[in-house]
């Protein structure tokens, strides 16, 4: 018989015509059922790498989805734009901003005003005060740009009505509701939606006079521009802007991919860490496979020469051990897009309820295309090896045997035997250099098992000092309210169930003066400061934004910079890094505020970071505000302990001098976030099928390689070695290997990690502290360090105990 090249010709009744394909299908099958173990990871790879791709690309995609669409469909506004209205609106310049270079549309000039909207009939009780929202004179809900889409009711048509932006309208407000602002009466006639938020609420332009009495201080122009994809060019856009209009006629400005990013935050924190598990999943898919499918082909060269003899082409047996990748493969995927679908679900849950919307789902499309990308890399992965092995010649095939390569590394074997170990060890330290190629494809599964072990740790460490940096108003070991709550926070209102500084529910409050002195005549004060939360307006920003008032030391503050420095002195104040996007504004730079017509001007002396209050609470001292003559809020206080005393007992003796004042002290608990429980528990998974992946790479080379050896065991064992020197053996040989793989695997996922944190911070809009990102300290290094190790010797276990238990004489007849 020739060798089996492509014109080799097979028999009559062979593998060709009729019968081929049916022989074909029976091989497959043969070949799937007996070996289990490589039909089980290719399954759980694939689903591994079908799960994460799934996931990301959807998260990617449907997050982004219902903004996007009704963003378009709205026609929304690229900017808003500010003006101060002693520019005079009427004047022919807004109107030579609509022509400005890069802007593709424009609608306004639109009267605002910023009011607080009290709801008819109900007393509020001392201390509450509603934020102020902006309201804008509006004829009509339609035009070229920013079309509002009517939720409910109908557009304000006459003075007296007011249409809701459904995200700011009050607790409990609806169709029919009477509102009031200073003297006016005002009934909720619609409540509606703007992609852009452009306004909080909306009324005829001849109700704008009637709330503030003449002209309206503001006005707002609306701009869609040419180029809007990325922030530089909404800079650019912005630029042309106030270039066209007159010398400071501009007090604020607001882009649509900052409302777009506070939409989607909780869900797009997720998309660069699951896409990175994403990348990690393929690749180990892509190299576990082939090491399968390699191995499975070098372990059966002589089935095929026995097909090749029998009339298979080559073709047609890369066809087989293809098939035999894919029908595991297949089932892989399938699994994978189902729980990739699951794992979504409150993922996107989040986004449900930021649109109000059923259900967003995965789209499917993502659900088609990521598994046929899987399934066409399975493919390639098999067909290369099984392709190069069936071209062989078919004599050189059949002369090949499963111990084809036991002569080599009998070299380096006798250089290890020389080293002052046991004679196991020295075994298994040079086993790996009998096969290098199945050696470093063994120490690539295990450095990827290192490197996602190394990078879960980074992402958990970083997650756990985020949630505990980020949420300044969680000061000093124990907390004093003085106003005993059911609930502090109106779920309706920013910060609610977030840790953020939300709005305090009504209530009678305690006097502070009564207050502050039963806590300084408490033994173990330290020091204690306190604060007050309200909305103030800022320039350019719909509804303003919330602002804590700090009074006293505050020392014990836990504020965590990531530029500038904390405020010391009157007129200085500190912001998130949200803030400073939206408003445009640096580090040194000033900023008003306003309150009824009061301004007070603050410097910006540094970025805090700061997560709660959807990243938008200025921080500042009661003086730098005191022009504002803000309405007077409840304070709460933070007292910070001498060294030595117990929070608990000290919460206790303070809440039983408070509590006759109509006051509360607990001790300080940490904030708590559904987003990062459910990033923790994502996290822990992934990591969990990629170290579970690595590990059955590492079984199934190990049980390639005891097959291969089984001569070689025999011998050991019939001169005396014992099952425990024979794991020893083997444990040794993949634990060298997973020593170098781990001291290679660590380095990457420290880096990746460095990488991808980042990457989560801006997706938030925020920037993380360099502090929590650096947190491979030397013991956390010298665990991971340990990691390659672990994962190849767990991987190892089951055929080291295969290998022990095999008997002696039948080790020794096998060929």
């Amino acid at each position: 018989m020739s060798g089996g090249g492509p014109g080799e010709r097979a028999p009559r009744g062979g593998a060709r015509g009729r019968s081929s394909g049916g022989a074909l299908g029976r091989v497959v099958r043969a070949g799937v059922g007996r070996r289990r173990t490589q039909t089980v990871v290719m399954v759980l790879t694939t689903l591994l790498s079908v799960a994460s791709a799934v996931l990301a690309v959807g998260l990617l995609v449907a997050s982004g989805a219902p903004f996007d669409r009704a963003f378009s469909q709205q026609r929304g506004a690229h900017l808003t734009v500010r003006y101060a209205g002693s520019a005079g609106s009427t004047e022919d310049w807004p109107a030579a901003t609509a022509r400005a270079p890069g802007v593709a549309a424009a609608a306004g000039p639109f009267a605002l005003v910023s009011v607080r909207l009290r709801t008819e009939g109900v007393e509020a009780p001392p201390g509450f005060e509603p934020p102020p929202l902006t309201v804008v004179g509006r004829a009509s809900a339609d035009g070229p740009v920013d079309a509002v889409a009517l939720v409910e009711g109908r557009w304000a048509a006459a003075p007296g009505e007011v249409v809701l932006e459904r995200g700011s309208r009050p607790p409990g407000a609806g169709v029919g509701t009477r509102l009031t602002a200073g003297g006016a009466v005002l009934t909720v006639v619609g409540i509606a939606g703007s992609a852009g938020e452009s306004a909080d609420a909306w009324v005829v332009p001849a109700q704008l006079t009637m709330l503030v009495g003449e002209r309206p201080p503001a006005f707002q122009m609306l701009y869609r521009l040419t180029a809007a994809g990325t922030r530089a060019e909404v800079a650019a856009g912005r630029d042309s802007i106030v270039a066209a209009a007159p010398a400071g006629a501009v007090v604020g400005a607001r882009s649509y991919l900052d409302v777009r990013e506070t939409a989607q935050e909780n869900t797009a924190a997720f998309v660069p860490f699951v896409t990175a598990f994403a990348l990690l999943g393929l690749a180990m898919s892509v190299l576990v496979i082939g090491i399968v499918v390699s191995g499975a082909v070098g372990a059966a060269t002589r089935r095929i020469g026995v097909l090749k003899a029998l009339g298979f082409t080559p073709l047609q047996v890369g066809r087989a051990y293809v098939a035999q990748a894919l029908i595991p493969g297949s089932v892989g995927a399938l699994l994978g897009v189902a729980l990739g679908n699951v794992l979504a679900v409150p993922l996107m849950a989040e986004v449900a309820e930021t649109y109000g919307t059923t259900a967003v789902l995965i789209p499917l499309w993502v659900d088609v295309v990521v598994p046929a990308g899987a399934l066409a890399v399975v493919a390639a992965a098999a067909f290369g090896p099984a392709l190069r092995a069936a071209r062989m010649p078919t004599a050189a095939v059949l002369r090949l045997g499963a111990s084809a390569a036991g002569g080599r590394g009998l070299r380096i074997r006798g250089l290890f035997g020389r080293l002052p170990l046991p004679r196991p060890v020295t075994l298994g330290l040079a086993a790996p250099f009998a096969r290098p190629a199945r050696a470093a494809s063994t120490a690539a599964a295990v450095a990827f098992g290192a490197l996602a072990v190394t990078f879960a740790m980074g992402l958990g460490s970083t997650l756990v000092a985020v949630k505990t940096d980020g949420d300044p108003d969680k000061g000093g070991d124990v907390t004093v309210r003085t106003v005993a709550r059911p609930d502090d926070t109106a779920p309706d209102q920013p910060g609610a169930g977030d840790g953020g500084p939300g709005v305090p529910l009504p209530g009678k409050p305690a006097d502070p003066a009564a207050v502050a002195a039963a806590i300084a005549a408490l033994p173990g004060t330290d020091s204690v400061y306190r604060t007050a939360q309200t909305q103030v307006e800022v320039a350019g920003l719909k509804g303003g934004a919330p602002l804590v008032a700090y009074e006293g030391n505050t020392a014990g503050s836990p504020h965590t910079m990531v530029s500038g420095r904390w405020f010391g002195a009157a007129g200085e104040a500190v912001a998130p890094t949200r803030f400073l996007r939206a408003t445009g504004v640096r580090v040194g730079d000033t900023v008003t505020l306003s309150e009824q017509g009061r301004t007070a001007r603050v410097r910006i002396v540094g970025e805090v970071f700061d997560l709660g209050g959807d990243g938008m609470t200025l921080r500042s001292g009661t003086t730098s505000i005191a022009a504002l003559q803000p309405p007077y809020m409840p304070p709460d206080f933070a007292v910070t302990l001498a060294p030595g005393t117990d929070p608990a007992d000290y919460a206790e003796r303070l809440d039983a001098a408070v509590s006759p004042l109509g006051a509360e002290a607990a001790v300080t608990e940490a904030g708590k976030s559904s987003v990062i429980r459910a990033m923790q528990a994502l996290i822990a998974m992934l990591t969990l099928m990629l170290v579970v992946v690595a590990c059955l790479g590492v079984l199934n080379t190990v049980v390639l390689d005891t097959r291969d050896r089984v001569r070689d065991l025999g011998v050991y064992k019939a001169l005396g070695m014992t099952p425990r020197q024979t794991v020893a053996q083997v444990l040794t040989s993949v634990g060298a290997i997973g020593l170098v793989a781990g001291a290679v695997g660590v380095p990457l996922g420290v880096a990746l990690h460095r990488q991808v944190m980042p990457a989560m911070g801006r997706a938030v809009g925020t920037t993380i502290p360099s502090a929590d990102i650096d947190v491979y300290g030397a013991p956390l290094l010298a665990l991971l360090a340990t990691a390659g190790v672990l994962i190849a010797t767990a991987g190892a276990l089951l055929p080291a105990g295969w290998a022990a238990r095999a008997a002696t004489a039948r080790a020794l007849r096998a060929e």
